[in-house]
């Protein structure tokens, strides 16, 4: 299995981050690539941002000649993921599409935890698009300016993070939690051990639900090329 991970930033830290993630979740014979979106902003925080990336992830796909199987888009607005999809006889997942279905999986109660209050609106219509607004009981977010480099919001963040998902496990009784937003990528892993419920890494969702499409999937003897 030949995975493209895209980050749809242009940060190379938080592009870093996910690959971390994604090889941690990678299996003997599979190989993963990570790239990020040239010309994208270093962090999607607005609409205006988002259109942006959008823009930068399919100039960006169009110009890939490696062959791939299966493409993971890594921010929790999904960024491009319709357009790539229009791109491509090849799955396209996004790393919220996959942690919400992860998520309804595990239970009926779920919670997200981010970084910055300005997401809070999109993290939500996100879930509320892939119909899993009704499993959403509760959404926390640290507080604290947002370092400059985006790269950086794991760290800086990670103790908030930790005692927010505590609480909304302990407090909002949720089934699962997911980690909001592509910089936090690998943080699940870390927290897991001190949380009770299970806290969702939408890099690793993304590639276990790419892993099960393709293994559904007939035998496509053309071509592995990202065009369709």
């Amino acid at each position: 299995m030949r995975l493209l991970v895209v980050n749809p930033n242009a940060s190379p830290t938080v592009t870093a981050r996910i690959d971390e993630a994604a090889q941690a979740a990678c299996l003997p014979g599979e190989r993963i690539t990570t790239i990020c979106a040239r010309g994208a902003p270093e962090l999607i925080v607005t609409p205006e941002d988002a259109r942006a990336a959008e823009g930068a992830v399919t100039r960006t796909l169009a110009d890939w000649t490696g062959e791939v199987d299966g493409i993971v888009l890594a921010s929790f607005g999904d960024t491009g993921l319709e357009a790539v999809r229009a791109m491509t006889a090849r799955p396209v997942v996004g790393i919220a599409q996959s942690a919400y279905a992860m998520a309804s999986v595990i239970g009926p109660r779920m919670a997200i935890v981010s970084f910055a209050a300005a997401m809070a609106d999109a993290l939500r219509r996100t879930a509320e698009g892939y119909g899993h607004g009704g499993r959403l009981c509760a959404m926390h977010m640290a507080e604290g300016p947002v370092p400059d480099d985006p790269g950086d919001i794991r760290e800086v963040f990670a103790p908030q993070i930790l005692a927010l998902c505590q609480h909304t496990a302990r407090a909002d009784r949720v089934d699962s939690i997911v980690l909001g937003g592509g910089p936090l990528a690998g943080l699940a892993a870390r927290l897991q051990p001190r949380v009770p419920v299970p806290v969702i890494d939408g890099t690793t969702a993304a590639i276990a639900t790419l892993r099960v499409a393709l293994g559904t999937r007939a035998p496509d003897r053309q071509a592995g090329a990202v065009p369709a």
